[in-house]
């Protein structure tokens, strides 16, 4: 028990600190095309899915019951509802469809490099750099506050089974990519502060550590069969909101021709066989 406490906690730390990895990308490399996200984004979003209705929630109808799991799985639908409605965020995709301020992103490129002589900004044309660097600080917030239960998922999911868990890593890993682009760009183009930027764009991910954190405190020493089932029942809960909520509509946004859809059946498909071949 104690080496797989350890194993969720380094888990729930290299997920949350892909935002970091996101906002590298946000101020090194150019960003990724519309349609390379669309797929990443439902490939996770299959990914939790199936992990969710397949694995977690069946683990927890026989742990305590199909009624008392299914009570738990839309518990933890509507905590994630009350986290989202009280503290609002947005992805960076959802940024780039409704913001003149990312809009204005080109015309301003060439403009802040003649003033400043260094990397891109969005200047004033769509709101001033106050205004944008404010933006992005807000993300960070409302990311942080969202990335904690997403820890408690990584932990419960490892102590069950270590190839679950480290599935739930990775989709997590993989949505919390364009999350620290969402951080780190505006902070970038109102600064011009890659450092800052950066920096940023990996304090959300330092919450997800701490939601396996609180789990691990609160949760081990009192981890019996039911309690798990009741956990993963409301984890299952929990990730199903944020695929459906979060991922799944992002996707549909930026994705051509289904693209979206083919991301979240190559995810689906890939944990079938992937946790077949571990089961047997």
């Amino acid at each position: 028990m104690t080496e797989n406490v350890l194993i969720a906690l380094l888990l729930a730390a290299l997920a949350g600190l892909s935002t970091a990895l996101g906002g590298l990308v946000g101020v090194v490399v150019p960003r990724p095309s519309e349609r390379a996200m669309s797929v990443a984004l439902g490939f996770s979003a299959g990914v939790m899915i199936w992990v969710a209705f397949v694995e977690l929630f069946q683990e927890g109808v026989a742990a305590i019951g199909s009624v008392s799991a299914a009570f738990a799985l839309f518990l933890g639908i509507a905590v994630m509802f009350l986290v989202d409605v009280l503290v609002p965020h947005e992805y960076l995709e959802e940024r780039m469809a409704n913001s003149a301020l990312l809009a204005a992103e080109p015309a301003c490129r060439g403009r802040h490099r003649r003033r400043h002589g260094g990397p891109p900004g969005w200047g004033r044309r769509g709101g001033t750099e106050l205004e944008v660097l404010r933006c992005g600080l807000l993300v960070a917030v409302g990311m942080g506050i969202h990335n904690f239960p997403e820890g408690l998922a990584t932990f419960a999911s490892t102590v069950k089974d270590l190839s679950l868990g480290i599935g739930i890593a990775v989709a997590i890993a993989i949505h919390n990519i364009p999350e620290g682009l969402a951080v780190a760009a505006p902070i970038y183009g109102a600064t011009g502060n890659r450092r800052q930027a950066f920096l940023w764009s990996a304090l959300p991910g330092l919450a997800e550590l701490g939601g396996a954190a609180l789990a691990a405190l609160v949760l081990s020493p009192f981890l019996t069969p039911a309690l798990l089932g009741w956990v993963l029942s409301l984890v299952a809960g929990i990730m199903i909101f944020i695929s459906l909520d979060e991922l799944v509509p992002v996707a549909c946004a930026l994705g051509e021709n289904h693209l979206s859809i083919v991301g979240v059946t190559i995810g689906m498909m890939l944990m079938a066989v992937t946790l077949g071949l571990l089961h047997g």
